[in-house]
């Protein structure tokens, strides 16, 4: 039996006019928005439809992106495609476990507007640094990380393409010595941390006491969770789960091999960009991908 997988976005992923089509277009799509404003007290359709500084600012954007996916898979309920497993990229995890039904909505966007805050506010700006590594072995990455101090994976995204994270020093150290062992180029990235590193634990340790009061329901969809890449049924083991997420490496890589090994022969990437389409396809050109990021993306899924 062929097996589907929802998959969802990152920070990162996000541009002004996000889900605007989808609130126009659907009510329950609409009320997701209207239900966000409400929780959080920020006014989404501004921040999302036309907000520019703050969209970009990660106290915001987590919950803009959060708010525009699962906006997207209300409107795709008619359609009646059940997923047999759903993942999402860092953030996009709050997604994934809202789709398997495990969180609610409004819980979800509480904590992950929490999250955004806490992450940005954990290291001083100036003080961490991230940076893409291009066409390079991981095994390679890893070896030249485990010999500078300061500086670890963040994401390993799919072959060719690791993230690594850090103090700044380390980092750019880092940089120096992987091109030296063959990485095409690193490129430092615009981002105001350095997200899924050591320098973010007392941000996750923070997190875990928001996560405390939440209740998480039994599933019957496994969600793969990014910390081991391995697929998650006990509703016990999430808050742990999400808490080191914030510190650890995205599996994303591992976590799409795993998906594919368990017979997931279709992706629906649901958001905003296409980013998870291009590393799935990257990590196997075989398997069935496709994005739905606006009303008109809908008609893909006559093809599922």
């Amino acid at each position: 039996m062929k097996k589907t997988a929802f998959i969802f976005p990152g920070q990162g992923a996000q541009f002004i006019g996000m889900g605007e089509d989808f609130y126009k277009t659907y009510k329950e799509s609409k009320e997701i928005y209207d239900s966000a404003s409400e929780l959080i007290c920020l006014d989404m359709k501004k921040l999302c439809f036309e907000e520019k500084e703050k969209l970009n600012i990660t106290e915001y954007t987590q919950a803009a992106i959060l708010t525009t996916c699962i906006a997207i898979l209300k409107a795709m309920k008619p359609y009646e495609i059940s997923p047999d497993v759903c993942a999402g990229l860092s953030l996009g995890e709050y997604a994934a476990l809202v789709a398997c039904e495990t969180m609610t909505f409004s819980d979800a966007v509480k904590v992950v507007r929490q999250r955004g805050i806490l992450m940005q506010q954990a290291v001083p700006i100036g003080l961490g640094a991230m940076a893409a590594v291009l066409a390079l072995d991981k095994e390679k990455v890893e070896e030249v990380c485990s010999e500078i101090e300061g500086v670890q994976i963040a994401n390993y995204n799919c072959p060719g393409q690791i993230v690594i994270s850090g103090k700044k020093e380390a980092v750019e150290k880092a940089c120096v010595r992987l091109k030296e062992v063959g990485a095409k180029r690193t490129v430092p990235l615009n981002v105001s941390g350095p997200f899924h590193s050591v320098m973010l634990k007392e941000a996750g340790e923070k997190l875990k006491e928001v996560l405390e009061p939440i209740s998480f329901k039994e599933h019957h969809i496994p969600y793969v969770t990014n910390v081991t890449a391995e697929y998650i049924e006990d509703t016990k083991q999430i808050k742990e789960l999400l808490t080191k997420q914030v510190y650890s490496s995205v599996r994303w890589q591992q976590s799409i091999e795993n998906m594919i090994q368990n017979g997931v022969e279709t992706f629906i990437e649901i958001g905003p960009g296409k980013t998870l389409t291009a590393f799935v396809k990257k990590i196997n050109k075989d398997v069935k991908v496709i994005n739905i990021e606006t009303v008109k993306d809908l008609e893909k899924l006559k093809e599922i």
